[in-house]
């Protein structure tokens, strides 16, 4: 970590017209909008490569994709994804007119996210052993799902963050002991 005392920025190096935290608010929300869609595209990859391995992995005579359980586990993938990407559209509008409220970049963030997570481990799962293998790159998304889950705030940060736009209570601020 770095720490720094008594540092003093000219005012030529100052960024103009920000004041306070608003300029490096306004790029976190920038990066967890691009979050947003980025976990979308992994799992979108995943469940195309779990659709086409299942179709084309023979089990008895027939594909995988001709079960019932792998159909659902798809067709929960595919309305995930769907919805995840319509909400996304919907605040990258929001965001082109200048009325996107930051919450709603932390909804779409959280929930991309976590839904793009077990959209990857589903598809792990559809491979069994193989889902473990570099051949089919599924865990190579999990693994980066899991890191984007964490950074430009946690799932259970976003949470916090929707809780005090919900309600109008931060809780994630120390409060004094009673």
């Amino acid at each position: 970590m770095i720490f720094l005392e008594d540092v003093r920025v000219p005012a030529t190096n100052a960024l103009p017209h920000v004041l306070g935290l608003k300029g490096p608010f306004g790029c976190l929300n920038n990066a967890r909008y691009g979050i947003a869609w980025g976990a979308l595209g992994a799992a979108e990859y995943c469940m195309h490569a779990a659709r086409e391995y299942t179709l084309d992995r023979k089990q008895f005579g027939a594909p995988l994709a001709a079960n019932q359980l792998i159909q659902k586990k798809l067709a929960d993938m595919s309305t995930e994804i769907s919805l995840g990407r319509q909400a996304c559209l919907q605040v990258g509008r929001l965001m082109e007119k200048g009325i996107a409220a930051p919450d709603m970049i932390s909804m779409i963030k959280r929930n991309s996210c976590g839904k793009s997570l077990d959209i990857a481990r589903m598809a792990r799962d559809m491979l069994g052993g193989n889902g473990v293998s570099d051949e089919y790159h599924i865990i190579r998304h999990v693994m980066n799902l899991e890191a984007v889950n964490t950074y430009e705030g946690t799932h259970d940060i976003h949470a916090l963050i929707l809780g005090r736009a919900i309600t109008g209570i931060p809780s994630f601020v120390p409060r004094a002991a009673a």
